[in-house]
């Protein structure tokens, strides 16, 4: 396989030029810094459950977008593995009893086992094509976990999922202290979806998504490029339904539904593709948004959410942090002039 790393001008700027590299560093190190003192103080703002809800639907956003922003796939099945793995992990928490990490790995790993079939399959069309080939996927394995009532449950789902964590179930004793242990396994999946971007690896994911033709003929395998993003993705997607199952004490259908899938696309859209705080961004905006409008008994959910997207989409063609970001870049480059002339 070839060696060569295809590198956008920007990138190379920075690559050439110190104080740009130095500029940049710092800017990733403020806005990581950021981004953990928020996560942190995320239960002392708002309830903890909440919290943990955004924390979850942040991860799967990122792992969404690592597909569709960094790789050009929009998948409309992304629920069968955030679904699946939220079932895999309800049934060896009850089962087994091992703590909760344990149980959320072994999800995670049922949803990366279940994403090479579908992705083999799904990664040799583009377009809508692939999109609906997953939704099918998708479709096919909530009507399994539909069926097979003796396993999930059925309609009634998995009920009664333990938080155990050495003994202690962390949930039903504190919710605020079972965000703290399980956020960390959210910052684990982040941090993996980073270095998985700013890699040689996430640089060629780049370029297929740019031009796959010129991806192909400097000798990479564009599939099983696309193969590999698609399977850490549902692994990413599969961490995040694990710890919603185990914040939520039982598993639903709805975990699978078609829905779900498009509530995450929606998510990593508004928030901006192809910038991975783009993801967190949308599903804080989201998830607080749906819990207002919960709280104070308003039926019309989808339409508040809907006209959001549409405006996002015709206001903001870059999502709200994509569209942030580049007003600020603008405007620094605009000071910088000014200081040269």
């Amino acid at each position: 396989m070839s060696e060569t790393v295809l590198e956008s001008p920007k990138e190379t700027r920075y690559l050439l030029d110190p104080a740009a590299r130095r500029s940049r560093m710092i800017r990733r190190t403020v806005l990581l810094a950021v981004g953990l003192i928020a996560t942190f103080l995320l239960p002392w703002m708002i309830y903890p459950p909440v919290a943990m809800d955004i924390a979850a639907w942040a991860l799967f956003a990122i792992s969404v977008d690592l597909l569709l922003g960094y790789t050009g796939l929009l998948s409309f099945g992304h629920a069968a593995f955030w679904g699946s793995s939220a079932y895999v992990t309800g049934l060896i928490a009850i089962k087994s009893g091992l703590p909760f990490p344990v149980a959320i790995l072994g999800g995670m790993l049922a949803a990366m086992i279940i994403a090479v079939p579908i992705g083999w399959l799904s990664v040799r069309r583009a377009g809508i094509y692939f999109a609906m080939v997953t939704l099918a996927f998708a479709q096919m394995i909530y009507f399994v976990a539909n069926q097979w009532k003796d396993v999930t449950g059925g309609e009634n789902g998995l009920q009664g999922v333990p938080s155990n964590f050495f003994g202690i179930k962390l949930v039903e004793s504190d919710s605020f202290y079972f965000y703290y242990v399980a956020v960390l396994l959210i910052i684990l999946g982040a941090w993996a979806a980073w270095r998985i971007v700013h890699s040689p690896f996430g640089r060629v994911l780049q370029s297929i998504r740019d031009n796959p033709a010129r991806a192909r003929a400097l000798g990479y395998d564009v599939e099983k490029y696309k193969l590999a993003a698609f399977v850490l993705s549902a692994g990413l997607a599969g961490l995040a339904g694990g710890v919603f199952a185990i914040s939520h004490g039982f598993v639903s259908l709805q975990e699978l539904d078609w829905t779900t899938s498009g509530k995450v696309v929606l998510m990593t859209v508004i928030g901006g593709m192809g910038t991975l705080w783009g993801g967190p961004v949308g599903a804080a905006l989201i998830v607080l948004l749906e819990d207002a409008l919960a709280t104070s008994g308003f039926d019309g959910i989808g339409i508040i959410t809907g006209s959001i997207f549409i405006v996002v989409v015709l206001l903001f063609r870059r999502g709200i942090w994509g569209t942030a970001t580049l007003l600020i870049e603008k405007a620094r480059k605009a000071i910088v002039s000014r200081k040269r002339s």
